[in-house]
């Protein structure tokens, strides 16, 4: 799907394109999720477009967000992305990753004298 045909969806006509699970959470609409469409909303209408902050991670992607960019709270600071139509249908939180790639160095202090001779990866 292009990213133009994919912006002129309704939201119903979404609704039917996606999974049961992002449906049902899209269809409960609590009050943060609405919050954040709002302000999805009103970034869309702004000239000056900044990153929309949010801790809601669970947050389905909709068609009406493409284009726009969310900063999402990974647990220690907010990661900002761009949405495209290749994330449609999933959660702001896959895009802002929590855990980063464990680099361990030298053995430290009061290691055993075998460790020292591994193999450092």
């Amino acid at each position: 799907m292009l990213a133009a045909d994919a912006a002129k969806l309704s939201k119903e006509q979404y609704m039917k394109l996606i999974k049961s699970r992002q449906r049902r959470s899209v269809k409960r609409n609590s009050m943060q999720y609405r919050e954040l469409l709002a302000k999805a909303e009103e970034m869309g209408k702004a000239a000056n477009r900044k990153p929309i902050k949010t801790h809601m991670r669970e947050a389905v992607i909709l068609p009406s967000w493409i284009g726009l960019t969310f900063s999402v709270y990974n647990g220690k600071e907010f990661q900002p992305f761009e949405i495209s139509a290749g994330m449609l249908g999933h959660r702001l939180g896959e895009f802002a990753y929590s855990t980063k790639r464990v680099l361990h160095s030298a053995p430290g202090i009061r290691a055993t004298r075998g460790s020292k001779f591994l193999a450092v990866k």
